[in-house]
């Protein structure tokens, strides 16, 4: 069992930067694949990044390739989302999920979050 616990969301202008941590509880934290996710009004969960666990490989959806950074820290049982050149578009409630592999469906991820909320201002 995992659980997780977002933190980092906020209020931000257009071009500006913010990160996200996710804290999660149990001893095997190590051995699970780490998404990020987000879900706008009126819209579809959508896959933002994923990492494996040793941090060895990512991925990123193509809206956020080159601007936002997933990282993990496994001695500190957190995984982090660096979003720099932020956009009104990047307005979501952002979730971490825990998961068996780098996947980008929801479906395949096992353990998530409650999210939480960016805003970015135009």
């Amino acid at each position: 069992q995992v659980q997780l616990v977002e933190s980092g969301g906020g209020l931000v202008q257009a071009g500006g930067s913010l990160r996200l941590s996710c804290a999660a509880s149990g001893r095997t934290f190590s051995s699970y694949a780490m998404g990020w996710f987000r879900q706008a009004p009126g819209k579809e969960r959508e896959f933002v990044a994923a990492i494996s666990w040793s941090g060895g490989s990512t991925n990123y959806a193509n809206s956020v390739k080159g601007r936002f950074t997933i990282s993990r820290d496994n001695a500190k049982n957190t995984v982090y989302l660096q979003m720099n050149s932020l956009r009104p578009e990047d307005t979501a409630v952002y979730y971490c999920a825990a998961g068996p592999y780098v996947f980008i469906l929801a479906s395949s991820y096992d353990y998530w979050g409650q999210g939480t909320q960016v805003t970015v201002s135009s």
